[in-house]
């Protein structure tokens, strides 16, 4: 089946889809195909995302921003509160779109949800939904509330008549056995053989941790390890300054810092001859999460050289965060998308470690998990599905049992299962 084909063909016959599967299928990827496709014929695409991260992964906004929602915190405060009426201007926005993406779909709630239904109503949006994710993935994280309830647990959901498109072929790996390994993990199930498995990966560490990538559960424990291991090389120090540039004035500094930080973007990207990287990007000569090790550095690029012996010459390059604005096109108005800024900067991060959350949509090869850092359901599976060479792959042994790990919310597991 070419999935492509047949979720562009339900788009264009007005029917709203949820494209899912697990890690490492290539949900981004065929989104993005989607988004080109769709743009290529002049339409007008909104590309959200539940989170900062998501969005920037498809070179988007949140919900939060381009919905207007502000700080409302149900639909009852959105529908009563005079302050979260909708906008004239966003009601004509998104009455101008034709389709919208939403991405990360697992991280939105369904209080959440019902606000997405509740302004698309009011805008009477005529176009169509294209909701991509997992829901055996990282979870919504509410304010004040351990309970975890998802979009599918919303009225809105059933009443959007999702036309569901399964991917299932894992891209990311081709070893069978970590496949099938990675399978049992998403749906929670930890029987003697996967325990056994998983124990499989728990090897000492090697001498040279430089060349593994390790994976935790908080910024502080990353930013701490590549701190201590940058400074272990013996070589002269670089500090590669991002530059921003503000297309609009009212722009405000945290919107900027917010942003880098969702982008994976350094403010102050530290370097040495010598020290691994990740790309955080995808281009056509490497892709996001890919390893390789600086080579050089001079006044306006740095020089890398990936695992195959090919040598890269990096240049600072824009990221930028757009809105939609009307404009007059000859004559006529029409919804444009405009930059609010652009942040000039090497796609690249240190790559002694990452959290798991800034891994989303990485294949990393060579990888340590630090498994006493998981502490959301779904979390241990998408640190393990990051790994593209389960042969480099070594799991700190962890303080807890592996099913205490590779815990999934019941009702996700429900609903993948029945849906």
């Amino acid at each position: 089946m070419n999935y492509l084909d047949v979720t562009i063909d339900m788009l264009q016959n007005k029917k709203n889809v949820f494209l899912t599967g697990g890690a490492g299928v290539g949900k981004t990827t065929i989104t993005r195909q989607i988004i080109e496709h769709f743009e290529s014929e002049a339409k007008k695409v909104a590309k959200l995302g539940s989170t900062g991260m998501a969005a920037t992964l498809i070179g988007g906004q949140t919900l939060h921003s381009f919905l207007d929602l502000g700080i409302a915190s149900d639909i009852a405060e959105l529908e009563k509160n005079a302050k979260f009426e909708i906008k004239k201007k966003i009601k004509k926005l998104i009455n101008a779109i034709d389709l919208i993406v939403i991405d990360e779909i697992s991280m939105v709630s369904d209080t959440l949800f019902e606000m997405i239904a509740l302004r698309l109503m009011q805008a009477e949006f005529s176009g169509v939904l294209l909701i991509v994710g997992d829901f055996l993935q990282l979870p919504p994280v509410v304010r004040g509330s351990n309970e975890v309830h998802f979009a599918f647990e919303s009225e809105a959901w059933s009443q959007m008549r999702f036309e569901k498109i399964e991917l299932t072929h894992i891209f990311r790996t081709d070893d069978l056995a970590f496949i099938e390994l990675l399978k049992h993990v998403r749906f929670g199930n930890v029987d003697e053989d996967v325990h056994n498995q998983l124990n499989s990966y728990i090897k000492p560490l090697p001498e040279d941790l430089s060349k593994f990538t390790f994976l935790f559960g908080k910024n502080i424990s990353a930013n701490l390890h590549n701190k201590r291991q940058l400074e272990h090389i013996d070589n002269e120090l670089f500090v590669k300054e991002a530059q921003i540039i503000k297309h609009l004035k009212s722009t405000k500094d945290n919107e900027v810092e917010r942003f880098m930080n969702d982008a994976r973007i350094e403010k102050e990207l530290s370097l040495k001859v010598g020290a691994p990287v990740l790309f955080t990007r995808n281009s056509w000569n490497y892709f996001n999460g890919e390893r390789a090790v600086v080579v050089n550095i001079d006044a306006t690029n740095v020089f890398v050289q990936k695992s195959d012996g090919v040598v890269i010459k990096l240049e600072s390059s824009a990221q930028s965060k757009a809105r939609w604005v009307e404009k007059s096109v000859k004559g006529k108005k029409e919804m444009m998308e405009e930059n609010l800024f652009s942040v000039y900067q090497f796609p690249i991060k240190l790559a002694f470690a990452i959290t798991i959350h800034k891994s989303q949509g990485m294949s990393i090869e060579d990888l340590i998990i630090q498994t006493n850092e998981i502490f959301a359901p779904s979390q241990f599976y998408v640190a393990l599905s990051r790994s593209s060479n389960p042969k480099n792959l070594n799991l700190i042994a962890p303080k807890k049992q592996w099913y205490d790990l590779a815990f999934v919310d019941a009702k996700a597991m429900a609903f993948v299962k029945e849906n």
